[in-house]
Parts: C-alpha cells; sequence; structure tokens
C-alpha cells in the first residue's frame, strides 16, 4: 500500500521541489508520510469545496497545483478562508502535497502540458533556469509551432478560446500573423520580451495588465490572457494519469467541483 511519502517522493521526481522559485511555497503541506493512501483527489487549487470534495470522497491525498498554504500562517482557526481550510483536512485526515512553480518549469508539467493543448509542435523552453539532477531542462515557459499558419491574431484567440474553455480571452493584436508561439502558464506577463527575444510573433498567458497590452502592441507582438485557471488547469488531468500509472493499487480522481471561478458577458 502506497503512503503519502511515496507519492511526495514520485511528485519529486518528476518535478523535483529544489526547482521552485524562492517565492514559493511548495511541498508537503499538511498531513503524515505514513498515512495509507488508497484515493488521491487532483485539483488546481484546494479551495473550501475541493477539502469538502475529497472528504466526501473518502480521499487520504490531495494533489495540487497552488499552494494551500501561500502566506505565513499565524494560526488555524475556523476565523480565516485558510484556517477553515487547514482545518477540514486536518480533522478528516486528508493530506495535502501541493506542486507549484517546480511542476510550471518540469520537463511535462503545466507549460508543457499547455503548448500541447494548444497543439504546438517543435516545442522548446522559453526561458532555461537550469538542468535538474537527472539532467533534464526546466525552466517556466514554451515556445512552439503553430497547428495552423496565417491566422490571425483575433482567429487564434477563438482557437485558444475553445481548446482552453476559457470564459473569455483578450487580446491585443500586434500586426502579424500567427506562427511561432510562446506560452506561459498562469501570470507570465513579465515574460514578454523573453518571448520576442525567442523569435515568436504570439504570446498567450494569463493576469496580464494593461501596460503589457500596450508594450506588446508597440513591440509587434500578439498578446493574449487566457486565464489563470484555464492555462493552468491544463495539467491536472495528465499528472492524475501519471500518477495513477506510478500506484495502480491507488485510485486517482480529477476534482468535479473546482473550475473557473469567473463568468464572461
Amino acid at each position: 500500500m502506497a503512503a503519502v511519502a511515496d507519492i511526495f517522493r514520485f511528485m519529486d521526481q518528476i518535478a523535483p521541489f529544489e526547482m521552485q522559485e524562492d517565492f514559493d511555497n511548495a511541498g508537503f503541506l499538511v498531513g503524515r508520510g505514513d498515512r495509507a493512501v488508497q484515493k488521491i483527489l487532483v485539483a488546481l487549487d484546494i479551495t473550501g469545496e475541493v477539502a469538502a470534495e475529497a472528504v466526501r470522497l473518502g480521499a487520504e491525498l490531495i494533489v495540487a497545483h497552488h499552494p494551500v498554504i501561500f502566506n505565513p500562517v499565524k494560526s488555524v482557526t475556523d476565523g480565516t478562508l485558510t484556517g477553515g481550510i487547514l482545518l477540514e483536512l486536518i480533522e478528516h485526515k486528508v493530506a495535502a502535497i501541493c506542486a507549484h512553480t517546480n511542476l510550471d518549469a518540469a520537463h511535462g508539467g503545466v507549460n508543457g502540458c499547455l503548448a500541447r493543448a494548444l497543439e504546438l509542435s517543435e516545442i522548446g523552453q522559453l526561458c532555461q533556469a537550469g538542468e535538474d539532477s537527472q539532467g533534464r531542462p526546466y525552466g517556466i515557459g514554451r515556445t512552439g509551432t503553430v497547428h495552423r499558419s496565417g491566422l490571425t491574431a483575433g482567429e487564434y484567440a477563438a482557437f485558444v478560446k475553445e481548446r482552453l474553455k476559457s470564459a473569455c480571452v483578450r487580446f491585443v493584436d500586434g500586426g502579424r500573423p500567427v506562427q511561432r508561439v510562446a506560452v506561459g502558464g498562469g501570470a507570465c506577463g513579465s515574460m514578454i520580451e523573453d518571448a520576442v527575444a525567442r523569435g515568436c510573433d504570439t504570446f498567450v498567458t494569463a493576469d496580464l495588465k494593461y501596460n503589457q497590452f500596450l508594450d506588446a502592441k508597440a513591440l509587434g507582438l500578439n498578446l493574449l490572457d487566457a486565464g489563470h485557471f484555464p492555462t493552468e488547469n491544463v495539467v491536472c488531468a495528465p499528472l492524475a494519469g501519471r500518477l495513477a500509472k506510478a500506484f495502480p493499487e491507488v485510485e486517482v480522481l480529477l476534482s468535479e467541483v473546482h473550475r473557473e471561478v469567473y463568468k464572461s458577458v
């Protein structure tokens, strides 16, 4: 029978936690390492609804992307959102492992899954931060060649919205047909100049600011904001598949209650 510690070691192999950014808090965050695991719930975030879902399903472990504990916690009570979630997990003996910026950067992680979801070919690194202990390059973002050349920024935005099931896609037309695309799951607006330097005419990311759209237009870059959840949630199903393959005796489930938090009109 697999234990929480075994799942953590597997996650550390596919997305080494030593690769996480300095500001991050990825890792084994809640629970006991020797807790036997028969059922895992995979989700992008550990919200109150996801914690309750894990309890209802009888999952002993949640594997998530965003850390359930990110900022310093000075108390764990039902008087705060984070405290309430942590109490739900602890009281029902549900462990939590969160792979954040390490999973963003890892081979086969968030950005690789995003590139494949958008049908890019000739996939490469947008920014390489280094190599892991197995000699695999890692870094945030990917580049690739579009599935169908010659699309306008608007046409490509419609394709991205359909592929990622985004509530909306905000975009600026840099005046160039879409051919070479950079992707950065989540908030990667700071990498606009990296995309230009890598010869990309289009950049798909999320959480962009007004001035970043202005900068992109001036640089001749098609810039698309497809939403934080859609550009990162693409990793959850492949991650669940990898966990199920590595631990065939464990039932691995995808959260059904966690979805895009906002709607668009």
